[in-house]
């Protein structure tokens, strides 16, 4: 067995800290070091001398090429390859790879997604060399993470603006810190952890769908006889197929630094669930990005697809992303950890109090973090959070709060010991709560897991608001503490005023019961269903207020966000209807037409020979019947789609493609369902969900 050899590959590929200290005189790495722990500002002189042991070490793993990786508003990867070949002298090479080079690349800003922060005469776009999240090899690529910007320094990507809330979110826990006595941490940062849900299906039956292959999930399906009714998928053993899949793409992984932890088999058949292990926001944002890019490669090598649209299948659960954050000094205190006495722990008290505020007055901006078409597919429909926002805290926790706002006095009690009346299985202390896996935002011991996530979204928005809004209410806490006489009675004060004023966010039930969203309402928590509700939170006043406050985004950059999200509604979803459109004209009817002249023949077949056979006359029935409602609901969607013009303004558009996705698409959906259902499987022309969930 490679085990071991396989761990000592682990960031073999990887331009990691151990790599630079080894390679690059220790007082430029200290430099470095100093920028990239202590958020120092950026010094020149450091590039020449990384890039040069940079370009060293790629050309020994393999690479010839390198690239500005970057994740723009599309939320895909990007980037441009070049080669390490500058000049050629003497029919031979030239390499070189500079400072300016590491630190400074150019791009087409006008063929991303800008929201008119960048037109076509205004082109110009930067990539800049992010120094805090490690480079690496990829192939014979050295991938370079970097942030991409405008030329006036509009942030258009992901990352940009997860470093400016990074940035202020460090400022503002530091002066809290300081205020409470802590005079050691020089940085606090926000940890991530992401979860990543996704389907395999036999790459060949995805050939064979065009709806998997344009629009990453399936426009039309019959319910298979079993679905997950049983609940035998979840945890459940792999199929050697699928397991070589994860091996392979473990090792892939590993050998790039991104540590790959924990996979399983999710609760729908099919689906499967990987997760990484915590790292620094911005570089758990590159990890995430660079897992979900190898598992389509990884899992091409082995005959599948991987889908991570947020509901491949319809009444299948459907795909999300846990985000679990937290937050960590310098000096490795996670003041999200209650500790043994957490009455006493006042940084985790002003954590704490800040996150259920910001929640609390930011639920919207949260709700808009996680908005893309996939997951008004998913989110509510009992399989995921509701498009509530809401905290689980666990009991004691809520006590704990409660008690310290009203003055009484609170003793943590003793934690018990699992008891499974089996003598010879052993004893452990539990946890202070149980998990709730319904609601969105949940306490989980000691980090915030943030649920609401889609499976084919970039983490980027969700962790910068996250940071934004807590950074935002550290600032108000900092301000009292700063001015305080007596700490602990303003923590106490700290303590009160939030549990008065947000409590109401909080809430430890079934977050998937009707119960709850009466009970939501009557608290005055908005329910914002769908993406186009949703964003909207981008261009309120109150929102704009604060990431002006913060320096997260600017007013222009909240309004070009805006008009990109509502885009990513309004092309997929257009191009959704056209490809159903397309199925249902060029393979459904003419397929169910197909079977209809062979049922009438086989029925004229019986009638002569005097045969008495009353299916074929049934069947044709209710063939030509649905035959005839499926080309109506066809026609009807056509006629929609063309009166919503490709000039409407944006916001109106959305709102029209979203009647006709609920209205006339679903209806076409539901009458290509039924005529498949009356059909044989060696007449329909595409693959089932039989075959899609169950052939890996």
């Amino acid at each position: 067995m490679e085990t071991q050899n396989v761990f000592k590959r682990f960031g073999r590929l990887c331009f990691d800290d151990q790599t630079m200290q080894e390679r690059i005189p220790k007082t430029v790495y200290q430099q470095l070091h100093k920028m990239r722990e202590e958020g120092l500002a950026w010094v020149p002189e450091v590039a020449d001398v990384v890039a040069e042991a940079m370009k060293d070490w790629a050309i020994e793993h393999g690479a010839t090429h390198y690239i500005h990786w970057f994740t723009p508003m599309t939320g895909a990867s990007a980037g441009k390859h070049d080669s390490f070949i500058d000049n050629v002298k003497n029919g031979e090479p030239i390499v070189r790879f500079s400072g300016k080079l590491l630190s400074k690349g150019e791009s087409d800003a006008s063929s991303f997604p800008s929201g008119g922060l960048r037109t076509t005469f205004e082109a110009r776009g930067y990539t800049t060399w992010d120094p805090t999240s490690p480079a690496f090899v990829l192939g014979t690529t050295l991938y370079i993470p970097t942030a991409f910007c405008g030329y006036n320094g509009e942030a258009l990507d992901q990352k940009t603006p997860v470093l400016r809330s990074m940035q202020v979110l460090n400022k503002q826990a530091l002066r809290v810190l300081r205020a409470l006595g802590d005079t050691e941490s020089v940085s606090v940062r926000p940890t991530v952890g992401a979860e990543q849900e996704y389907f395999l299906v036999d790459k060949q039956l995805l050939d064979k769908r065009l709806d998997l292959k344009v629009c990453g999930y399936t426009l039309s399906g019959a319910r298979p006889p079993k679905g997950q009714e049983l609940e035998d998928h979840y945890y459940g053993s792999m199929s050697e197929r699928v397991r070589n899949f994860m091996r392979e793409l473990d090792e892939e992984l590993w050998q790039i630094g991104v540590p790959a932890k924990t996979e399983h088999n999710e609760v729908a058949p099919g689906q499967y669930e990987l997760a990484n292990i915590y790292a620094c926001a911005n570089i758990a944002l590159d990890h995430n990005q660079i897992t979900m890019e190898l598992m389509r490669k990884v899992a091409l090598r082995h005959g599948f697809a991987c889908l991570l649209h947020e509901k491949p299948f319809e009444g299948i659960n459907g795909s999300g992303k846990h985000n679990n954050w937290s937050l960590i000094t310098s000096t490795g205190l996670n003041l999200l950890e209650p500790t043994e006495n957490p009455v006493e722990n006042l940084p985790f008290l002003i954590t704490l109090c800040a996150v259920i505020a910001a929640v609390d007055e930011h639920a919207d901006l949260l709700r808009l973090s996680t908005a893309c078409p996939g997951n008004d597919l998913r989110l509510g429909a009992n399989e995921a959070p509701p498009a509530i926002i809401s905290i689980f805290l666990g009991d004691p926790l809520t006590r704990l709060l409660q008690s310290l706002a009203e003055g009484h006095a609170y003793e943590m009690g003793n934690r018990s010991h699992l008891r499974t009346g089996v003598k010879g299985l052993p004893r452990f202390t539990l946890d202070d709560n149980d998990r709730n896996r319904t609601s969105p935002f949940a306490f989980t011991g000691n980090k915030f897991e943030f649920r609401m996530v889609g499976s084919s979204q970039s983490i980027g928005l969700a962790n910068t608001v996250l940071c934004a809004i807590v950074a935002d209410k550290m600032h108000d806490f900092a301000d009292k503490l700063e001015h305080a006489e007596n700490v602990e009675a303003v923590v106490a004060e700290i303590v009160h005023d939030t549990w008065e004023a947000h409590s109401k966010v909080i809430f430890n039930g079934n977050n998937y019961s009707a119960e709850w969203r009466e009970e939501a309402a009557r608290r005055g928590l908005p329910d914002i269903p769908t993406m186009v509700d949703a964003a909207g939170a981008f261009v309120s006043e109150k929102n704009m207020a604060l990431f002006e406050r913060t320096k997260v985004f600017n007013r222009s950059e909240c309004s070009s966000r805006y008009e990109v999200l509502l885009e990513a509604y309004i092309k997929p979803t257009r191009i959704a209807v056209a490809t159903l459109l397309e199925l249902t004209r060029r393979s459904y009817l003419p397929a169910a037409c197909s079977y209809l002249n062979s049922i009438t023949q086989l029925q004229a077949g019986a009638q002569q020979l005097q045969i008495s056979c009353a299916y074929p006359a049934e069947v044709a029935q209710k063939l030509a019947a649905s035959i005839d409602n499926c080309a109506a609901a066809a026609t009807a969607a056509e006629v929609a789609l063309a009166n919503i013009p490709l000039t409407l303004a944006a916001p109106e558009a959305a709102c029209q493609m979203q009647r006709l996705e609920s209205e006339e698409m679903a209806t076409l959906r539901s009458c290509c369902n039924t005529l498949e259902t009356l059909m044989p499987e060696d007449f329909w022309p595409v693959p089932g969900y039989s075959a899609l969930l169950y052939d890996v």
